[in-house]
């Protein structure tokens, strides 16, 4: 299964529904479930069924839209008595359309007589992108998903009050960042770490357009409308995320964490809990999460760039093999080039061929957007790998 190619989810749903039924937990369960993933973080290293995630080499973003859908259908099903498949997926459509009607919402629903789990992944497909350019939500990730479980629990509260989930989502975002950007200002001095999150932060706001950060103390922020466990434990836990940069969460700020706690009628289970699973999370995985590497930039969004490529050339070799070929030009300079540079007109000859192959291949067409030449560099080192060794050796003939 695919999550980048139509009919994934009519594949992934029936598989997920399985899971639920050996693997039955309450919603809290599947919170920490997630969590553990690096979904409530923001950038998800696997998925519930991470057998089938590894196995396919999913991005970073792929494993982001099934978690998405995942997290949205087992609220559905946890919520709604008798639930049915098709039902859930009008509901995540209705959903998504009660926030696309106001007009400056981020997701376009489609229109047309398409089925509704086709709906659901253009519109997870949307939803999972970040600000950023056309060519940097392709191959980026700097910025991710940081607060994308807001809809998860304004799907929730739409499914129970049927009120209007825009509202609910503006409010709850707009206490969540400002608890985040609080947080964040809890340091002494800003590293570069620090800076990246007040920006991965500010960067993943859907619902408000302009979020004033004007609040000093934690008494200022409106938290009573933060009531719900789950609501509670997300606040706890993105402000845990935002006080880790040292490995460590000094006396100052614990005692600040704990002033949340105390205005929402917690202990300190929820904020040993929030911290323990920061920790354990990077611990594990902070060299593998895109937003900590902030020590070369380029160096970054090229590593970044490398690996997403490759899989797109990986999951299409069969099908480029057979169109490179076709093109005895083509197949003479790629193999020349790994032994002499090529010059100026060989170059444009590589390109025009190479650009005419990727419009005979749909999931290549990212080499044809504005910057998409950039990558072009990359495709031509990465060939050699892909192609058989016979490629190389066959020329002469």
């Amino acid at each position: 299964m695919n999550p980048s190619a139509t009919g994934w989810i009519n594949k992934h749903f029936p598989k997920l529904l399985d899971y639920l039924v050996k693997n039955p937990m309450d919603e809290r369960a599947f919170y920490d479930s997630l969590r553990a993933k690096g979904f409530i973080y923001g950038h998800s290293l696997d998925t519930l069924l991470d057998s089938e995630s590894s196995q396919l080499k999913w991005t970073v973003q792929e494993k982001t839209k099934i978690n998405l859908f995942d997290a949205l259908a087992f609220t559905y099903y946890d919520t709604i008595a008798n639930a049915r498949q098709e039902d859930c997926l009008e509901a995540i459509v209705s959903f998504y359309r009660q926030l696309d009607k106001k007009e400056q919402y981020f997701i376009k629903i489609p229109l047309g007589n398409e089925s509704a789990s086709s709906k659901v992944e253009k519109i997870i497909h949307q939803r999972v992108q970040t600000n950023e350019s056309a060519l940097q939500k392709s191959f980026s990730h700097l910025i991710t998903n940081a607060l994308v479980f807001i809809d998860i629990l304004s799907f929730d509260h739409y499914l129970i009050t049927q009120g209007d989930p825009y509202e609910y989502a503006k409010n709850l975002e707009a206490v969540l960042t400002e608890s985040i950007w609080l947080a964040l200002q809890q340091k002494e001095s800003k590293d570069e770490y620090n800076k990246l999150l007040i920006k991965l932060f500010e960067s993943s706001v859907r619902y408000n357009e302009l979020i004033k950060h004007t609040h000093t103390e934690v008494s200022e922020i409106n938290l009573k409308i933060i009531t719900e466990p789950l609501e509670q434990q997300y606040l706890l836990d993105l402000c845990s995320l935002s006080l880790w940069d040292d490995e460590k969460i000094d006396k100052h700020e614990r005692e600040f964490i704990m002033q949340f706690c105390t205005i929402m009628g917690l202990d300190e289970k929820g904020y040993l809990d929030a911290v323990l699973a920061v920790k354990t999370f990077l611990t594990e995985h902070g060299t593998e999460i895109s937003y900590l590497k902030y020590s070369n930039p380029i160096k970054h969004f090229y590593s970044q760039t490398t690996s997403s490529v490759g899989n797109l050339i990986s999951r299409n070799s069969n099908r480029l093999v057979r169109e490179i070929r076709e093109s005895r030009d083509l197949v003479i300079l790629l193999g020349q080039s790994t032994t002499r540079d090529l010059s100026k007109e060989e170059r444009k000859v590589v390109k025009k061929q190479l650009l005419d192959i990727c419009k005979s291949i749909p999931s290549l067409a990212v080499f044809l957007l504005p910057g998409g030449g950039l990558l072009l560099p990359i495709l031509v080192r990465l060939i050699p790998t892909m192609l058989p060794s016979a490629f190389n050796e066959n020329l002469e003939d």
